[in-house]
């Protein structure tokens, strides 16, 4: 009964979610093409707009209440100017049932995201209550291990390597390349694993 309940919660905030974002379709299809590398030069093409936008920001080197207005400002224009413009440069009409579908898909994995995110703040939570010590523990360590990391690089130079990382995610997940290393890293763990309990024996 839980997992039917679900299920059907899943399938009615899809449905909601997609009713939402339905103006900014064809972008998003559009994006996911990119970013799962439909062509093997999207990875360059991704890498050098974000390089060019951090060099701009370096070059400019705006103060933050700046950099904060001005990118709230471009969400608002795009917010206004997207759903717009995008029937008339893609063509809405044009929609065929596949790129539904993938639309459908794309929308069901945000809901999923967005569900997993509130189950670990959940768990998080549920560990505060239960187990205060290690909770602290943990969140300290968490916070001192960032703070350090953040006075060893320069926070443009981090920000760009993280929206890098994750523009590149779903093309490195498509391509099955994180599945290949993991379970390298998965194999040389057991080997190290098996090594020290023969040394043990």
């Amino acid at each position: 009964v839980e997992l039917y309940l679900n299920k059907t919660c899943n399938a009615q905030e899809t449905a909601q979610l997609e009713e939402q974002l339905q103006g900014w379709g064809e972008v998003i299809l559009a994006g996911d093409r990119v970013v799962r590398w439909e062509k093997p030069w999207f990875p360059a093409a991704l890498m050098g707009a974000t390089t060019l936008l951090f060099l701009l920001i370096y070059y400019l080197d705006p103060s933050v209440l700046t950099g904060l207005s001005c990118s709230v400002m471009l969400l608002c224009l795009a917010d206004y100017l997207v759903p717009t413009l995008a029937p008339r440069v893609f063509g809405s009409n044009k929609w065929t049932t596949e790129q539904q579908q993938r639309f459908h898909e794309i929308c069901g994995n945000l809901v999923k995201t967005q569900r997993r995110v509130v189950g670990w703040w959940k768990r998080l939570c549920a560990l505060k209550e239960e187990k205060p010590k290690m909770y602290f523990a943990s969140v300290i360590s968490s916070l001192l291990a960032v703070a350090w990391i953040g006075q060893q690089v320069h926070n443009l130079f981090l920000t760009y390597l993280i929206v890098n990382f994750l523009l590149l995610l779903p093309g490195l997940n498509q391509h099955g390349v994180i599945s290949k290393y993991a379970s390298m890293a998965k194999r040389e763990i057991n080997k190290l694993l098996k090594q020290k309990e023969k040394k043990n024996e």
